[in-house]
């Protein structure tokens, strides 16, 4: 399937389904005019409060005729609404209520889901209330009205839960999935802690917009909502993550190592494996998000800080009327005139009077020749952009220098189906020996993260970039950069993996006169690696 998050969406368009439907049931019906509500922001909200109670009384084992809800109807029509109903009207508008909207008038009520996995719709039963004979007084036979399963559904995911309580449900979630090796559930769950740390970065971002547009704007109850929210995140979760990952991570190489040495893996092994790396791709950018919201969470109460403490510093500022306080002052005693220089010197930016500075008295004189020779010392004029332009244009330059040496190796990889670097130390020309090995630190950058990685899914990479949006990078990514070149160059189109193998043969590979960033010449010795290209058949 190639969208993977659509998955199991019937079940999610059930969860949609139960508010369209009664949403559906309720609107435009005219027998909410005949009571008094017209809006419907009102109907709704009496609706929901009807559901409540019965909830209530469901809970309570209680039961929960006609009569008890015209009752409840009535006592919030007397204490709160003081819409012009009796208690006949607030009966008869129950009764519309539970038999009309939330039961359809006894007909049953669908939703169609699509099912993108079977390619066509599911139709899914709805039911909020349903009904049981109950005696009253054990002589009077009344019908009682419960919840079903998804009026409970309903009314449960109306109250959302807190913010602070979210990250440790789906954390606690994805612990208990890796308990019970349920690796795909665990994925899903990952994925949601990830999407609250990345919503509450944001949140702090857009604070400190706020805070650096208007301090003001900003209330001290919001800071001190977003500061209680940012503790809880950062208080043990990278720890927490750091021992999932390692646990992670150990089990993944515990099924690679199996498939080199001992046997290849069955298909649900192989997909177990997929989601492990999954899962530890994940714990990563969460580290790495947390890292990046302790930081924020810092500058954040800096930026506060700072802020409020200019706006308390304009506000000690005095201001008065020139006017009154000098002219007027003046023209009743002009003697005053003596010492406006005091008053008006600020005013034209005047040197102030010079004193003794002690400091200079007791600093270390230096001979005439050696102060006149540091007057003379040129000035440097630093252009800040100018110098980011050039920093630009480095980084560009060391990209495109690793983009052409793994470009030279896959493309070599893909004509000839394998080949190793022992094969490669004779067979190469001085150019492309140049474009392989642009120097020595990009030739073992990409090496050491080849022989790390081992196996490379063009299609696996595919999906992930699919389903998360990051920036590009500014350093060397393997994987990015496999991609873009499968994207890039027409000759890797068929390209769908990558296989890195160190062959201990004894053999080593040698490669004279390769310069390092500094210039200087160096010998490259490193044992042979085979890298084999995975292409469609």
């Amino acid at each position: 399937m190639q969208y993977e998050f659509l998955k199991q969406f019937p079940r999610r368009m059930k969860n949609v389904g139960l508010y369209c439907v009664l949403i559906s049931n309720s609107i435009q019906k005219g027998t909410w005019q005949k009571y008094g509500f017209k809006k419907l922001d009102e109907q709704i909200n009496l609706l929901f409060a009807v559901l409540l109670y019965i909830m209530e009384q469901s809970l309570r084992e209680e039961i929960c005729t006609m009569d008890d809800i015209g009752a409840f109807i009535d006592n919030l029509n007397i204490q709160y609404l003081g819409k012009p109903m009796s208690y006949e009207d607030s009966k008869l508008l129950g009764d519309f209520i539970v038999n009309v909207i939330l039961s359809n008038e006894g007909r049953a009520m669908y939703f169609d889901g699509f099912e993108f996995e079977q390619n066509a719709y599911k139709i899914m039963n709805i039911s909020y209330v349903a009904n049981r004979v109950v005696y009253v007084d054990s002589e009077v036979r009344r019908t009682s009205y419960y919840l079903t399963d998804d009026g409970y559904n309903l009314l449960l995911g109306t109250l959302e839960i807190e913010n602070n309580m979210k990250l440790t449900i789906h954390e606690m979630i994805f612990k208990m999935h890796l308990e019970k090796q349920s690796y795909d559930k665990a994925v899903d769950e990952i994925k949601n802690v990830f999407n609250l740390l990345r919503i509450q970065l944001q949140k702090i971002q857009e604070a400190m917009g706020r805070i650096r547009r208007n301090a003001l704007s900003y209330s001290v109850s919001d800071y001190q909502e977003i500061l209680t929210e940012n503790l809880e995140t950062i208080a043990d979760t990278k720890k927490k993550f750091q021992s999932y990952r390692e646990m992670v991570a150990a089990r993944a190489a515990e099924l690679e190592n199996e498939n080199i040495n001992v046997r290849h893996l069955t298909p649900r092994e192989e997909e177990t494996l997929q989601n492990l790396r999954t899962i530890e791709s994940y714990l990563t950018r969460t580290i790495d998000e947390h890292q990046k919201i302790l930081n924020h969470h810092f500058d954040l109460k800096a930026l506060y800080t700072k802020e409020l403490e200019q706006i308390s510093q304009m506000s000690l500022i005095k201001r008065f009327s020139f006017r009154t306080e000098v002219y007027e002052k003046l023209l009743s005693d002009a003697r005053g005139l003596t010492h406006t220089d005091y008053f008006l010197r600020p005013l034209f930016n005047q040197e102030p009077g010079k004193i003794y500075n002690l400091n200079k008295a007791l600093e270390v004189w230096q001979p005439a020749r050696v102060r006149k020779g540091e007057e003379n010392e040129e000035l440097l004029d630093f252009d800040g952009e100018e110098w980011e332009r050039e920093q630009e244009r480095k980084l560009a330059e060391r990209l495109r220098s690793y983009e052409e040496s793994l470009g030279f190796l896959v493309t070599r990889a893909v004509r000839e189906g394998e080949i190793s670097l022992l094969s490669l130390q004779n067979a190469m020309t001085e150019q492309e020996r140049g474009l392989f090995i642009p120097n020595v630190e990009i030739f073992k950058e990409i090496m050491v993260e080849l022989i790390k990685t081992r196996e490379i899914s063009i299609d696996a990479l595919k999906k992930e970039r699919s389903e998360f949006l990051s920036e590009r990078a500014d350093s060397f990514q393997l994987n990015e950069m496999l991609l873009d070149l499968t994207e890039k160059r027409q000759e890797l189109k068929t390209l769908k993996g990558v296989e890195i193998y160190r062959i201990e043969d004894g053999n080593t590979v040698v490669f004279d006169g390769v310069r390092d960033e500094q210039g200087r010449e160096k010998c490259i010795r490193c044992s042979n690696v085979l890298i084999r290209a995975l292409t469609e058949s």
